[in-house]
């Protein structure tokens, strides 16, 4: 199953969900004003246009995600690498890079991800 598109304030709120799922709309409204300022009619019409396109479910009142963090990090980094870099994910790094002092921590947790890679771990 292909990951929703959710898009950049979509996000924004998705965030404050992830963080205290399973919650009531009604605190959503509320946190939602607090931290993103929005009026409690535009956290029901996000609310209502997240749950038809899949990226989270409203039963009683109560919302909760149908897919991770994670997975629409994904989703959105794949489309981004696609449509800027041809899906060449070293093309990707490079230009990244290129730009970008990373730590040597940083370097290391990469260098990590890729033996796993070689080794089949995949994750």
């Amino acid at each position: 199953m292909e990951t929703p598109k959710v898009f950049e304030s979509e996000y924004r709120f998705c965030l404050i969900l992830w963080e205290h799922e399973p919650v009531r709309s009604s605190r959503l409204v509320e946190l939602c004003r607090e931290q993103l300022g929005w009026k409690p009619t535009t956290t029901y019409t996000v609310i209502k246009r997240l749950s038809e396109r899949g990226v989270l479910k409203n039963e009683n009142t109560v919302v909760t995600s149908l897919v991770s963090k994670d997975q629409v990090q994904a989703a959105e980094l794949n489309e981004m690498v696609e449509k800027t870099f041809e899906g060449s994910l070293p093309a990707f790094i490079a230009a990244f890079t290129k730009h970008q002092t990373l730590t040597e921590e940083e370097i290391d947790a990469v260098q990590q991800m890729i033996d796993r890679c070689r080794k089949g771990g995949g994750k």
